[in-house]
């Protein structure tokens, strides 16, 4: 994991790699973007992967999957010092892991810590992807009861937080803002949160990660959602907080605690929509009125007040360049 303010993106594709260089590629990968491990090719199967890491200060993120080979933390490796644990989620197929004297195949959905001071193996019994969040040690500890008694332990699909957990992450990952450092900082203390949340934390850990963790990730969650979907006429609070598992009251208090409404961020992702589709010559034909409803929008003139007071100039103006 980087130092106080590093930011790193590691990516790794097998696809038009030579099958006698995926392994070398892959450990280089593992030893600079996750930690350092063996990776063996499984017999009669070509390796093949696709990740990404994000390593951050105090955590590393790991999207993506690995078929036809295994990644083994050795007896040799663990002399490394290096005392992190990580959240393994098992997005999709199954996924082997032996640590601690346990041979475990969580299937899709289901987690399992892991700690980098054991020899431990992941391999994929059957094609999936994967998500992990590596933390610090020293950094977790403190907010679980007994952090040792969580490693190697399944916890199930359903847990308190876990999915949040994940959708969060990729949320940030997909809306780049760990790219933004006092972003990175927010969201990797939110993460810890919803970490020690799935882990069974401590009373206190637990109220504090209630504060902060959940409604941190509930808020960026439906965030993406409306940013996603901003064009469709019929989103309104009620659809999202649907999505969400939330009451509408509880998900418009999130947006206020955040400055905002529901309603200005909404109008706030037309109008970037909007603003861009100007801009664009592949939308140069088409009537500001037609992409005024494609953003969303059913009233033009409504549109066009929106739109001249969030960029001082009208759609017309930004068309024709004369204003950005």
């Amino acid at each position: 994991m980087s130092g106080k303010d590093e930011f790193s993106i590691f990516n790794v594709s097998t696809d038009h790699i030579a099958e006698e260089e995926r392994v070398p590629l892959l450990r280089e990968f593992y030893c600079r973007g996750v930690l350092k491990a063996e990776v063996e090719a499984r017999e009669g199967k070509p390796a093949a992967a696709s990740f990404t890491s994000h390593v951050l200060p105090e955590a590393q993120l790991l999207i993506g999957g690995l078929c036809g080979a295994r990644v083994i933390r050795t007896k040799q490796l663990v002399a490394d010092g290096d005392d992190s644990l990580a959240l393994i989620v098992n997005r999709s197929g199954v996924l082997g892991i032996s640590e601690r004297g346990h041979d475990l195949r969580l299937q899709a959905g289901e987690a399992v810590l892991t700690s980098a001071e054991d020899v431990t193996t992941f391999e994929r019994i059957s094609l999936g992807s994967g998500f992990s969040l590596r933390v610090p040690r020293r950094v977790l500890a403190p907010m679980i009861v007994d952090v040792d008694d969580a490693v190697m332990r399944v916890i199930p699909e359903h847990t308190t937080g876990l999915r949040l957990l994940v959708d969060y992450a990729i949320a940030l990952v997909h809306e780049k803002a760990l790219a933004n450092p006092a972003m990175r900082q927010l969201g990797v203390a939110h993460l810890h949160d919803l970490l020690a949340l799935v882990l069974g934390a401590t009373d206190h850990a637990r109220e504090s990660t209630g504060r902060r963790g959940i409604k941190a990730a509930r808020l960026q969650k439906a965030k993406f959602l409306i940013a996603n979907n901003c064009w469709q006429q019929d989103i309104s609070v009620a659809s999202v907080a649907h999505e969400l598992g939330v009451t509408p009251r509880y998900l418009q208090r999130l947006f206020e605690a955040d400055g905002k409404t529901f309603s200005s961020f909404l109008t706030e992702q037309r109008l970037k929509r909007a603003h861009r589709m100007l801009r664009e010559p592949d939308f140069a034909e088409r009537p500001v009125s037609s992409i005024a409803y494609d953003v969303g929008f059913g009233d033009l003139s409504y549109f066009n007040r929106c739109f001249r007071r969030a960029y001082g100039a009208t759609p017309s103006d930004v068309r024709s360049g004369g204003a950005f």
